[in-house]
């Protein structure tokens, strides 16, 4: 029941009724309603200051996990980052100076990547941790930069390796034939008597002196180009090119073991020792060219010599003594 108020009327001397206007109910009711929500509002600032929404917790621990997904990412980055300085390092300072190849110059190695500012994007977008994202992006593109660097340069020591596997075995570098005593050098290269016309001639090779039938090696591998027969000169004769330059001639051979347009590899039999052409007792007289010019075939004796059987063997070839053929 609402209560009823009076006020004391001093003209009449009486208690009158007090009657309430409209404009006062509502003067009043808009009042309350204002001071309700002065109230409400500083409640919500106070709840928000103090007490975050759930939703506002959510973001917080996205951002803090996020944070810290960057942070162990940039570790990792920085991890990635000193691998790869290993292997630029064991590229540029073993495997580069193993095959004969240039070092890749630094600043080549740590070029940018160009552009004026690459991350404006993440800028632009202002991100909770926008400063951690761009330095991790600037990690990543230099270290996508060092590999792409890394991987053209491992195809390059791949091909530099296989070229020189191919090199290695173009190379002549075994006797012709079992020559375990080193007895066998009969005569060497240079200037030396003729067995025939008996006046010092160039001996473009070396004869090694060996019973009719004694088996003849390839020094390296490579396709024979010709075999021959003539009834002077080097008499029945093997030529074989082996690539890179170098070329073999076996000469005075008694029989072939091999055929023209026939590959052959290091140690593979060839034919055998015999007493043809232009010669004087059986043997083998063996050429090396290397682009067309003959060198001393001694010098490359050493992959079955021991150091002191490689000075013997310089010795016996640097007699000067009579050739046994031509």
């Amino acid at each position: 029941m609402a209560r009823i108020k009076y006020y004391y009327d001093t003209e009449t001397c009486k208690y009158e009724r007090v009657k309430t206007k409209t404009s006062d109910v509502v003067l009043n009711a808009l009042g309350l309603f204002s001071l309700l929500i002065i109230i409400a509002a500083g409640l919500l600032a106070v709840s928000r200051t103090y007490f975050p929404t759930p939703n506002e917790l959510v973001l917080k621990n996205k951002l803090v996990d996020q944070e810290f997904y960057l942070t162990e990412m940039n570790r990792q980055v920085n991890d990635l980052k000193k691998i790869v300085e290993g292997v630029e390092t064991r590229d540029d300072n073993i495997y580069r100076v193993v095959l004969g190849a240039e070092p890749i110059d630094k600043s080549v190695r740590d070029a940018g990547v160009g552009g004026s500012d690459r991350y404006a994007d993440i800028r632009d977008k202002k991100l909770a941790n926008g400063d951690l994202v761009i330095e991790l992006s600037e990690k990543v593109d230099l270290l996508k930069r060092k590999l792409y660097i890394e991987t053209k340069s491992q195809d390059e020591l791949s091909r530099l390796a296989d070229n020189k596997e191919k090199l290695y075995a173009a190379i002549p570098a075994i006797q012709p034939i079992s020559n375990k005593q080193l007895m066998a050098l009969a005569s060497g290269f240079g200037m030396r008597t003729h067995p025939i016309y008996k006046v010092k001639k160039m001996h473009s090779g070396i004869d090694f002196a060996a019973a009719i039938g004694t088996p003849i090696y390839a020094t390296a591998d490579g396709k024979v180009m010709s075999v021959d027969v003539r009834f002077s000169g080097y008499g029945k004769m093997v030529e074989i090119d082996h690539g890179f330059g170098y070329r073999t001639r076996y000469a005075h051979m008694h029989e072939f073991a091999v055929r023209a347009g026939q590959n052959v590899k290091r140690g593979d039999l060839i034919g055998y020792v015999g007493n043809t052409g232009l010669s004087t007792a059986p043997h083998l007289h063996y050429e090396v060219m290397i682009n067309g010019a003959h060198v001393d075939p001694v010098h490359y004796f050493y992959n079955d010599l021991s150091a002191e059987e490689y000075e013997k063997v310089l010795e016996l070839a640097s007699i000067e003594n009579q050739s046994l053929g031509m």
